[in-house]
């Protein structure tokens, strides 16, 4: 390290117009952040198939559930909102972000620490004495001081602005993930909220077809007790109704499973928690589509992304200034005396004033090797970013063909169960008038319970679908909300410690 001033004495008002001019005048280097392009479509390309939504069909600011008009998935969303875990964590990180930006900004001022001690001492007599032939006699003084230092870098090429810069994208890019968090989570919830209710909706069928199944196995032991139906038709019957009493359970487990995982959600305990069935009776909602460059703007996950591409531009700015000077100005002074009383008299004052620079000449090629590491990790994450983008459009393209495609398999799935239920009531018929046997009574139920859990399966995926399409679109948050995540110094800073 080369000193400045370690002989030479500057007078304060000298040394803090150096600072003043140094931090005005100085210069950052490093490459200027620009958003990297990235390949967006003009249009989508699948076209939905439900209602189009009017401006009023906006999704609302900040719930985007509200979309789908049902208070009880509001109220859900909001306990998650509340109570997760997981969203707890993530908040917790936002807030050791701005934490981390505020220790960043304090480079930007400053620093001075005191010392006070109080001692006394006894020297002693046969002390070495340079240059005197004269014997030293033991010492005995109190030693009294109050010392003070102040040390401050001049950010002449801006490495603790480029630092503070990065500490500032990086919290924008974790108030992005926590946004990202809760819509992931949010629409978990409305997913599995959901599914439950098609899962209500088809325990009822099954229970349905029970009943029937059990009236016709009423009918086929009235004939056999009347002679009329034989023990394979009873057997046959029997076993239809007993396998479809255990699609029942099977429908009844996974329906435990879901809730189980609302509870955790929730963040309650499964074993506590309960959620009355009510079978699932919804309408698609109209969902406001926008343009795809919206996109850039509305996902949170690709803002986390664009946001950590600007942390690594600055990371690469902090690398460039390992190559220029690091100025330091310094001082010290503070008040000594052998006697307390005389502490705070004029002869007691002591100061000294200085600078340094520190210059790197030869480290083995470190600073180029970082700032190579540097480089490449910046274009690794445009390469992320540009992929997040891709992603982001397919997943919107996946739930539009999805709620194109549901919504036809909807139309003929339900034109199916009714030519089930048709063919049921003709087999009964055909049956109790003699002319078939019970396999045709068999077959129609069979036919009749798998078609309508499918047409119920096909509903509670284009609710799940719609869900994630409002997913994929990025909900309600918007790029803009990011701007007030930012550390900004302040002068009270100057005196805090």
């Amino acid at each position: 390290m080369r000193s400045l001033g370690s002989s030479k004495k500057f007078n304060l008002s000298g040394l803090l117009l150096v600072g003043i001019l140094s931090a005005t005048l100085g210069c950052t280097v490093g490459p200027a952040y620009k958003r990297p392009s990235a390949e967006v479509p003009n249009t989508w390309k699948g076209e939905g198939p439900w209602q189009t939504a009017t401006p009023k069909d906006s999704i609302p600011k900040g719930t985007w559930w509200e979309v789908f008009h049902d208070p009880i998935l509001d109220q859900l969303e909001q306990q998650l909102i509340d109570a997760n875990q997981s969203l707890t964590a993530a908040r917790d990180r936002l807030s050791e972000a701005r934490s981390q930006a505020r220790i960043a900004s304090a480079a930007l001022f400053p620093s001075v620490s005191t010392d006070p001690s109080a001692q006394r001492q006894r020297l002693s007599g046969d002390r070495p004495l340079s240059g005197s032939s004269v014997a030293a006699s033991p010492v005995t003084q109190n030693v009294y001081s109050i010392p003070f230092s102040v040390n401050y870098e001049l950010d002449v090429f801006g490495r603790v602005r480029k630092t503070l810069q990065a500490a500032n994208v990086s919290l924008q890019a974790t108030a992005a993930e926590l946004e990202n968090s809760r819509l992931v989570l949010t629409a978990e919830l409305a997913a599995d909220y959901y599914s439950l209710r098609e899962l209500d909706r088809e325990a009822r069928v099954v229970r349905q077809s029970v009943e029937i199944q059990q009236k016709g196995m009423d009918l086929v032991n009235r004939r056999h007790e009347g002679g009329v139906a034989n023990g394979l038709e009873v057997a046959q019957q029997a076993a239809v109704l007993d396998a479809t009493a255990t699609q029942l359970q099977l429908v009844l487990r996974q329906r435990a499973q879901y809730e189980h995982a609302i509870a955790v959600l929730l963040g309650k305990p499964a074993s506590t928690f309960n959620f009355p069935e009510a079978p699932l009776e919804v309408k698609l909602p109209a969902i406001p589509m926008g343009v795809p460059s919206e996109i850039l703007e509305r996902r949170p996950d690709v803002a986390a992304s664009e946001r950590q591409m600007a942390y690594e531009n600055a990371q690469v700015g902090i690398a460039m200034t390992a190559f220029y000077p690091h100025i330091t100005l310094g001082g010290s002074g503070g008040l000594q005396s052998r006697d307390i009383a005389s502490l705070a008299s004029a002869p007691s004052l002591f100061w000294s004033l200085g600078s340094d620079l520190l210059q790197p000449v030869i480290n083995g090629g470190r600073n180029r090797a970082n700032l190579a590491l540097t480089r490449a990790a910046y274009d690794e994450s445009v390469a992320n970013y540009r992929e997040s983008v891709l992603v982001a459009f397919q997943q919107v393209e996946d739930g539009l063909s999805g709620l194109a495609l549901l919504d036809q398999a909807t139309k003929t799935q339900q034109a199916a169960v009714e030519d089930s239920r048709r063919a049921l009531n003709i087999a009964n018929e055909r049956y109790t008038g003699g002319v078939t046997t019970y396999l045709d009574v068999i077959s129609a139920q069979t036919t009749l319970l798998t078609n309508e859990r499918l047409a119920t399966q096909l509903l509670g995926q284009q609710m799940t679908t719609a869900v994630y399409l409002v997913k994929a679109l990025g909900g309600s948050w918007d790029f803009s909300e990011l701007q007030r995540e930012q550390v900004r110094p302040s002068a009270i800073q100057a005196v805090q410690q």
